[in-house]
């Protein structure tokens, strides 16, 4: 039967109550909150949001970094039927206000001060606004509450007034919005009922073996649904933990300290894991280097074979894990991992080689925030590199006749919040939403994303070639950290490079280049020369008119700040042609 996100809290806290649901560390120790803790508290959070005025169906604005925090305030809000609506943390001030005030905010649960000073500048344009709570630090200003003060608030409000706010909601109401990242412009706020959540965690949980001894860590944007329904929903189905690392900076060892049963990770993630890899790996004497070749023949052997579904491994397979398998898997702390995964961005074929030949294969999903995160798996026992997956078992997924990829099925939104046009754009009458990738199916039902619709170039010869193929060729060069075609309405194709910082410096060198550093690179004629060549062998493998004519080599790397990469490193082309126009018209005079 179908179920709200609070009954399957509930239902959980009662069966593994003093199981650990949170982790985070505090004074350099690991804190613990069990299930029944956690229960406990997220009522009171929606106790204190209604005695702070909030609602039904008023937002509640969530940013700050992963936290207990921000998955209280996220559960509470919709205990209290209100619509929690996360910001991501590199959001600025204006992008708060236009969250805010879609939402219909009436409450903002800010991290700390920093993100405090961004609401405080902006509250007089968000009349709505009733309350701001800080996660940490101490209350500064009228109607700013300190998480403490919050749950002293929540005290006050008879259980049963939360009571009628819970008993009130049903499985199909709208429990969340999500706010796309906006590749295109304004964000659109995704509205996502109890049913298509708590279906999907327990998808995620049944495809992947979760389970209550599983341990997960939370690192990315939870303003995304990919995190939310990784570490907060699929968890919460199920009784495991989950464990918030310090920050992105400290994830490699954060990694090693959790040991994760389940990890997932966007590709730019995987991508510098790689990088890191391979430069180490560089520096060792010749003797393990060809040990490492040697093992990960044998992983790539063993992969090819997992894929074409015959069982057993390669001789000598225990001796490459034993000598180098393994010791990958323990520094990157992903020895106990049973599930490597990653999404919401495309990623290379090599890199999906390059893991799957040290015993560590990546299981592709496909999807989007509109249908609640995924809408294939790849398992660990059915995939194909290259191949997002298969369709979640109770949905479909087909292509329309110029590629698009159609989907339906429980996962599927009800709509955008506010915005009926944009809804009827993208959910047809028979309820198959239209996801904007074109891709194909293969005979035995594996789905292919080749590119996105509505960033086709055609050339001024007219030709349509899709970028994100070309960019994924180009980002197989080691030193590749980025790429971006260009060519619509131009008469050949060109790119915009950028260079992977821990790799740039062996290139130079095997380049003969005098300098090391990417900013200095990007004008080195020697070093031109030497990625000349290897991008003149990715244009062997192409058709002649998508081939690679010109490029320029940025002196840093695309970058969330800098407006050019969304939360979850996808390409805002839009602003890339705006920072970089110069540049671009050079590669066209």
């Amino acid at each position: 039967m179908p179920e709200t996100v609070f009954e399957v809290l509930d239902r959980t806290a009662r069966s593994r109550a003093e199981r650990p649901a949170m982790r985070v560390k505090r004074d350099g120790r690991w804190q613990v909150t069990t299930w029944k803790e956690y229960r406990d508290e997220a009522k009171l959070v929606a106790r204190g949001f209604l005695r702070l005025g909030l609602q039904p169906r008023q937002g509640v604005a969530i940013m700050g970094y992963n936290r207990p925090e921000w998955f209280l305030a996220d559960i509470g809000a919709i205990m209290a039927g209100g619509l929690p609506a996360g910001i991501y943390v590199t959001s600025t001030p204006e992008q708060c206000q236009y969250i805010s005030e879609h939402a219909e905010a009436a409450v903002a649960v800010l991290e700390n001060e920093k993100y405090l000073a961004a609401f405080l500048s902006i509250r007089d344009r968000l009349p709505l606004l009733k309350a701001i709570v800080l996660m940490e630090g101490s209350a500064a200003g009228e109607g700013v509450h300190t998480w403490q003060h919050l749950l002293a608030l929540g005290k006050e409000v008879p259980e049963s007034e939360l009571r009628a706010r819970m008993d009130a909601q049903k499985p199909e109401d709208v429990c969340t919005l999500i706010y796309t990242s906006g590749t295109t412009g304004p964000p659109k706020a995704v509205m996502l009922t109890h049913h298509n959540v708590t279906w999907t965690a327990k998808k995620v949980c049944d495809a992947y073996a979760v389970n209550e001894k599983d341990d997960l860590i939370s690192y990315l944007p939870l303003s995304h649904i990919a995190e939310q329904v990784v570490s907060l929903h699929s968890p919460m189905a199920v009784g495991g933990c989950s464990w918030f690392a310090e920050s992105l900076e400290k994830l490699g060892e954060n990694l090693r300290e959790v040991r994760p049963h389940f990890f997932f990770a966007v590709p730019r993630v995987w991508e510098k894991m790689q990088a890191a890899i391979q430069a180490a790996g560089a520096q060792n004497p010749p003797l393990k280097k060809k040990i490492a070749a040697w093992a990960r023949g044998l992983g790539l052997e063993a992969g090819e074979a997992e894929q074409a579904g015959r069982s057993g491994k390669p001789f000598l397979y225990g001796l490459a894990h034993k000598l180098v398998f393994s010791k990958v898997r323990e520094r990157l702390g992903l020895d106990r991992a049973r599930v490597c995964s990653t999404s919401t961005a495309p990623i290379s074929l090599d890199t999906l080689r390059f893991f799957r030949s040290l015993d560590i294969p990546i299981m592709e999903v496909y999807g989007m925030s509109e249908c609640t995160g995924p809408a294939t798996f790849s398992y660990p026992n059915r995939y194909r590199l290259g191949k997002v997956g298969l369709p979640i078992e109770g949905t479909e997924i087909r292509t329309a006749e110029d590629g698009e990829v159609l989907m339906r099925g429980p996962h599927v939104f009800p709509g955008y919040y506010k915005n009926e046009a944009a809804t009827r754009e993208t959910v047809d009458e028979e309820g198959w939403l239209h996801s904007g990738d074109i891709g194909e199916l293969d005979a035995d039902g594996f789905l292919k994303i080749t590119d996105r619709k509505k960033e086709l170039l055609i050339t001024s010869g007219g030709k349509n070639i899709g970028p994100q193929n070309l960019e994924s060729k180009l980002k197989q060069i080691p030193v590749v950290s980025q790429a971006v075609v260009l060519g619509d309405r131009r008469n050949y194709l060109a790119a915009l490079i950028t260079l992977d910082p821990l790799r740039a410096s062996i290139e130079a060198e095997a380049a003969g280049s005098p300098v090391r550093e990417p900013k200095d690179l990007a004008s080195c004629a020697i070093f031109r020369q030497h990625l000349e060549k290897q991008v003149e062998q990715v244009n062997q493998t192409l058709a002649r008119y998508e081939t690679i004519k010109r490029f320029i080599i940025l002196p840093q790397e695309l970058s969330i700040e800098g407006g050019e990469l969304t939360p979850t490193m996808k390409l805002k082309r839009r602003v890339i042609y705006q920072n970089y126009a110069e540049e671009i018209e050079r590669l066209y005079a």
